[in-house]
């Protein structure tokens, strides 16, 4: 009989959003009526159709396909050229960022890059998170054996947690102790939080110092209003020397389904061996590619460069638009419901205490059965988020405006 991997055992009950799933699915079993009234607030995932300069985009190449002169097979496995230079020249050396087209590694989101990105790094790092914070960064480090056993709170031994709260406007200060790996997450799910310069800074100064390695996750960056919050790592001197960073086209392009991310990766990023040499990353992350992947179809990355086209970012911008709107009414509803709310102003996410001491699953399935909206419990992303829920905004103006509607009887 072979044997199993059993990291997987030391996991908590579930992955979060299919226990939400799984208590969603027994309520609208129970009362099929409530069920007919549902509103999902819960997952992030986004609601209106594909920018139409994707769906053209797509379109044409897969007539490409049908046709001999045209034909493509298999692709390079770190990426299209056309759109690493698209993702390199628009996200980044337009900005004043100095990055290569071959520092761009495309994937099919970046969801799936967080646990990717640990083939390369050794088990024998310290790494630290947020709290609360997405719970894939734990979760896959859990798998793959770089933690002890879970405590009682649903914390993991050798991992060290960052409290993010409202007294430190849910932005960690770096450690006092030595760390390997730092995961950060900017703009913040679930928080919606967002991190200045100067935060930044002090993260990058810590990594530099320590040789520690920045895990940044910028998949919401396109949600930032504020002009002077930091869109990239790469922004602050220095980060080239100790950050890699995680984008995704799910949030941006609404590619949730369709599946498109990347990973910025600089040939300057260096990691220690057990024997002290120091050697770039770049190669040990374009290897890993080479073996275990073919990278994304042709279609969809013939639809990704297409959101940057002069109609993609419009289109892109309205997208963005409608959702900041959901947010903007969201938490509004929840803050004249008497609740405290963070959040929902450069992101798509508010994250709200609960009333009257309810525990953030006590508060779920009070949203649930009273106002039949689904929403997600703030324990779900670490042991500080016990005592908040998440709101998603993603979502029609139609089921934001009556989920606003609704939030009202929690007065």
């Amino acid at each position: 009989m072979a044997y199993l991997n059993e990291n997987y055992l030391k996991l908590q009950a579930g992955y979060l959003f299919p226990e939400v799933a799984r208590r969603v699915r027994e309520f609208c079993e129970a009362d099929p009526k409530a069920a007919e009234r549902l509103i999902r607030c819960g997952i992030g995932d986004v609601t209106e159709p594909l920018p139409r300069a994707a769906i053209e985009a797509m379109k044409r190449a897969i007539e490409e396909l049908g046709h001999h002169e045209t034909f493509r097979g298999y692709g390079p496995e770190q990426g299209y050229e056309f759109l690493r230079s698209a993702i390199a020249q628009n996200d980044y050396r337009g900005r004043n960022i100095e990055i290569a087209d071959d520092e761009i590694f495309v994937s099919d989101g970046s969801k799936c890059d967080y646990g990717y990105i640990l083939d390369i790094l050794g088990d024998q790092n310290k790494f630290a998170v947020p709290d609360p914070v997405y719970p894939v960064y734990v979760d896959t480090n859990v798998m793959t054996g770089h933690t002890g056993h879970a405590r009682k709170d649903g914390s993991y031994e050798g991992i060290l947690y960052l409290p993010c709260t409202a007294e430190n406007n849910f932005v960690p200060e770096p450690p006092k102790e030595h760390i390997d790996l730092i995961y950060l997450c900017f703009p913040n799910n679930p928080t919606g939080a967002v991190a200045s310069r100067a935060q930044l800074s002090r993260w990058v100064d810590y990594a530099r110092e320590h040789e520690a390695l920045l895990l940044f996750d910028a998949a919401y960056e396109a949600y930032i209003s504020k002009q002077d919050i930091p869109r990239s790592i790469f922004e602050v001197p220095g980060a080239r020397e100790c950050a890699i960073e995680f984008r995704s086209f799910s949030k941006n392009g609404g590619f949730t389904g369709v599946r498109c991310g990347f990973t910025v990766m600089p040939k300057s990023l260096l990691a220690r061996t057990e024997n002290g040499r120091r050697l770039p990353l770049h190669p040990l992350w374009q290897r890993r590619w080479s073996t275990k992947s073919n990278s994304v179809s042709y279609p969809v990355q013939r639809g990704a460069e297409a959101l940057y086209s002069e109609q993609g970012r419009k289109q892109v911008h309205a997208l963005i638009d409608h959702y900041m709107g959901n947010a903007k009414l969201l938490r509004d509803a929840a803050t004249d419901a008497g609740l405290e709310a963070f959040g929902g102003v450069n992101a798509p996410y508010i994250w709200v205490k609960t009333s009257q001491g309810l525990t953030s699953w006590q508060m779920f399935d009070r949203m649930l059965r009273e106002l039949n909206v689904v929403i997600t419990p703030g324990a779900g992303f670490g042991a500080q988020g016990e005592g908040h829920f998440r709101i998603s905004a993603f979502n029609s103006r139609e089921n934001a405006e009556e989920v606003a509607r609704r939030l009202k009887k929690l007065r």
